[in-house]
């Protein structure tokens, strides 16, 4: 069994094709459990951001896998799955693991260094264990990615490497404005980037509304940070009094149009727009009316594209590689247990036949000589196991294509089921 991971990113894709396959968060839920019912696929969950979605499943078959995990994939576009294939990437095994540590780490996110794919990958973590879709290989795969991207912020200045996807898009909306203090924003959602984009905004004392479908949910971040909360309804109403507007829903709809806009809006003073929704939540063509900056992801990402790499980044990669190494070091050492397991097993069983023999054969043996026989027949057998066995787990860790577990076996004639109940017990 192997993890393998089919995905699509700002690194792969353009923003226009993320917006096609993005799904909100019962779309997501769907899509792990559709991945999960694919026949070579043991575990499954899946990593959804604003601006990647990513498949995670323990398979034991390659290639179906990565046709059935692209087609679920690509389902929500509209366009055939062949024009879209090219902007799938995928990782296997190794690779797999080692693309996992540089994601939680935030060496692959759009703005390098940021935290807040450390929160994503532990929802895709909750959500795959909810489901029941999640065994020991991905937990214990998710579990030391997240300890990657805690030790990477911890030890390293990599927050420093680069602002926030927020903070990215408000460094470009105060330059058009042309002021910073005495903003009035309205933040349209209150997930986890509404919930980042209304802190960013507390710092700079700007006055707050959080308006979301869910009323409670607007009131409970528009509190935190002295604001007030408004329904959905309210969006266009809201308009006309703020400076600022940042959208961050997982909805699939507009929920600001050119003809919202241009009702809410009396004169031509300046107005910025952030949409930071996947797909999004603004229609492109507000970015065309006077006076007013449109700040997507597209545009961010091309803006963070020219930022070149700091010595914060060579740190995190530096950390990134010694994690990598140790967790496939750990993983493959493992891997052997179950056939040394097997193995002694299979020793053990020998000596306790040829020891019961022996007693039928020399019935008068006195105690004291037969515990002297027993110790001495261990103690060869051990001896003969233990060279072999400390060897195949060091091999385990060379370079190349030889499964010396697989040669272990086969030498020994090793019952194939006793090594499968060893591995389901140990989790391998």
């Amino acid at each position: 069994m192997s993890v393998l991971i089919v995905g699509v990113s700002h690194n792969s894709a353009p923003v226009k094709v993320l917006e096609q396959v993005a799904r909100d968060s019962e779309g997501t839920a769907k899509l792990v459990r559709e991945v999960a019912d694919l026949e070579h696929v043991t575990e499954a969950t899946v990593l959804s951001t604003c601006n990647r979605i990513e498949v995670y499943a323990e398979v034991d078959r390659f290639h179906g896998s990565v046709e059935a995990i692209s087609r679920l994939i690509l389902t929500p576009s509209p366009e055939p799955a062949e024009r879209l294939v090219p902007n799938l990437y995928v990782h296997y095994d190794d690779g797999a693991v080692s693309h996992l540590f540089h994601v939680a780490s935030g060496l692959d996110s759009m703005v390098v260094g940021e935290s807040q794919i450390l929160g994503q990958a532990r929802e895709a973590l909750r959500v795959g264990q909810e489901s029941g879709t999640v065994g020991p290989a991905l937990n214990s795969l998710f579990q030391q990615a997240l300890r990657v991207g805690k030790r990477s912020h911890a030890e390293t200045d990599i927050d420093k490497a680069g602002p926030s996807l927020v903070s990215a898009a408000l460094a470009q909306a105060v330059d058009h404005l042309g002021k910073e203090e005495g903003l009035r924003a309205l933040v349209v959602g209150a997930g986890a980037m509404a919930g980042l984009a209304a802190a960013t905004l507390s710092r700079t004392g700007a006055s707050i509304v959080v308006a979301n479908r869910t009323p409670a949910r607007a009131k409970r971040l528009a509190e935190q940070y002295g604001g007030r909360a408004v329904g959905l309804d309210q969006v266009g109403t809201e308009l006309s009094g703020v400076d600022l507007v940042i959208s961050c829903t997982d909805s699939t709809g507009l929920q600001l149009d050119l003809d919202g806009l241009r009702a809410a809006r009396a004169d031509e003073r300046p107005l910025a727009v952030i949409d930071l929704a996947l797909p999004r939540d603004v229609d492109p063509a507000v970015g065309d009316e006077p006076g007013v900056l449109l700040v997507d992801l597209a545009t961010l990402a091309a803006e963070l594209e020219s930022t070149g790499e700091r010595a914060e980044v060579a740190d995190v990669r530096r950390i990134v590689g010694q994690e990598l190494a140790a967790f496939l070091s750990a993983r493959r050492s493992a891997s052997v247990t179950p056939t040394v397991v097997a193995l002694r097993t299979m020793a053990t069983g020998v000596v306790e036949t040829e020891l019961q023999r022996l007693a039928g054969r020399l019935p008068d043996l006195d105690d004291a000589a037969r515990a002297e026989i027993e110790q001495a027949v261990r103690r060869v057998a051990d001896k003969l196991l233990h060279q072999p066995t400390v060897r195949v787990k060091e091999l385990a860790n060379e370079s190349g294509a030889i499964s010396y577990a697989a040669a272990l076996a086969e030498l020994f004639a090793l019952d194939s089921d006793a090594v499968d109940a060893v591995t389901r017990v140990e989790g391998v």
